[in-house]
């Protein structure tokens, strides 16, 4: 009874889908939960919509993936996010694409996403054990032969799968575990990082804008004065510093650095040029030239970003914009199109969206996901030192080396 053809390790999004191409190529598959659910970090990801996918072509696949990309030829082409769409449709899920061709369940609740994948395993005949915790590898003369857990069970497989995710959200399970058992392989494993989260600033007043979202702004991150990033989108002000699509983005480019000199700049109207606002701005204070400066900051700013403009421009709140100079109009101009923020470190793995870092890509077989060190034991999913950006590719990248694993073992 405790013999199986494949084992797997993980039940999230990597497992999975190993699971499930392993069972549907007739194999009798055990995949082993250490929660008493599957796909916990599925639940909570894109805010709980569960962005699945992203609806490039593959070229844009690999250059939105950050490190070790050529690694992800053979898996994304063998199931590329057209073959990921297609995977959820055939099994009723209904999808949309949303700005930036990110794809989503039409229903927008990620508990659907798991509940397709969940529903495949028990119709495929998939043996899913809960609760369970594996505590070694069962290796004899560099061949797996099995798993032991941590109630000492012995499991026996010759083709085992390692998809245990990697060191964000530790609550779902995710606490990096995955990489002592590839270490007990044999296998390096590449300094894990949080990668994909906010920042810190050295400037504190963003805390009096917390709460604050920014839309349509354009952000550019620097490292010693070489530009790394700028892309326009949204940013939100937190009482740390800086966080949103466009600061999680960033923070990527950030993570290899010594954060030394690590700037983003932010341009609150980008569709104008300074002299185009200079020249907006003097025709809003010539129209109501009584009008209070922090009355009149409101036509350009959220509410809430009032005050930290007046303190970041040095301008009295009470002001009357006629009574404003020449010099202060630039200053306001520029903090508008200039306002810099130096950043001192990331959020770390409390709110990492994902790890950047894991077991080694030139250990595995990248046409396979085989470990070039043990026969029979294969990598899946975020555990492996390959991540991307924002907008559905980590993901992408979970389903497309899970299905090539599920493919092999």
């Amino acid at each position: 009874m405790n013999k199986y053809d494949v084992i797997i390790v993980g039940g999230g999004a990597a497992g999975m889908m190993a699971a499930s191409r392993a069972s549907t190529r007739h194999k009798r598959v055990l995949l082993i939960e250490r929660n008493k659910r599957l796909g916990t970090k599925i639940l909570i990801t894109g805010k709980g919509r569960c962005n699945i996918t992203n609806d490039c072509d593959i070229e844009e696949l690999l250059n939105q993936t950050c490190r070790n990309k050529h690694f992800m030829y053979s898996a994304y082409y063998t199931f590329s996010n057209t073959s990921i769409m297609e995977y959820f449709k055939n099994r009723g899920l209904v999808l949309k694409t949303e700005r930036g061709k990110r794809v989503f369940p039409q229903s927008d609740r990620a508990a659907d996403v798991r509940n397709v994948m969940r529903d495949d395993l028990q119709k495929n005949g998939v043996i899913i054990q809960y609760n369970t915790m594996v505590k070694s590898l069962l290796i004899t003369d560099n061949q797996i032969i099995g798993v032991i857990t941590e109630s000492g069970q012995e499991l026996i497989g010759t083709k085992v799968v390692l998809a245990c995710g990697g060191q964000s959200y530790k609550l779902t399970g995710s606490d990096g575990y995955g990489y002592v058992l590839a270490k007990q392989a044999g296998h390096k494993i590449i300094e894990p990082k949080a990668s994909l989260t906010g920042v810190y600033t050295k400037e504190s007043w963003t805390e009096k804008a917390m709460g604050v979202t920014m839309k349509n702004v354009k952000v550019t991150a620097t490292y010693r004065n070489k530009k790394l990033y700028e892309e326009i989108g949204e940013m939100l002000f937190t009482h740390f510093g800086l966080s949103g699509p466009l600061i999680l983005t960033a923070s990527r480019y950030f993570l290899d650095t010594g954060y030394d000199q690590a700037k983003i700049i932010l341009d609150v109207k980008p569709g104008l040029s300074e002299e185009k606002l200079y020249k907006r701005i003097c025709r809003d204070f010539d129209e109501n030239p009584k009008k209070q400066y922090d009355n009149a900051l409101r036509k350009l700013v959220p509410a809430n970003m009032v005050i930290p403009m007046i303190m970041l421009t040095g301008i009295n709140g009470d002001k009357q914009v006629n009574q404003i100079s020449k010099e202060e109009r630039k200053k306001l101009v520029d903090t508008l199109k200039n306002m810099t923020f130096s950043i001192t470190g990331g959020r770390g793995f409390k709110e990492a969206i994902i790890t950047a870092g894991g077991v080694s890509t030139k250990e595995i077989n990248p046409s396979t996901m085989e470990s070039k060190k043990v026969k029979g034991l294969y990598f899946a999913g975020e555990m492996i030192d390959v991540d991307a950006f924002t907008g559905g590719f980590n993901l992408t990248i979970a389903f497309s080396t899970g299905y090539l694993a599920g493919e092999q073992v």
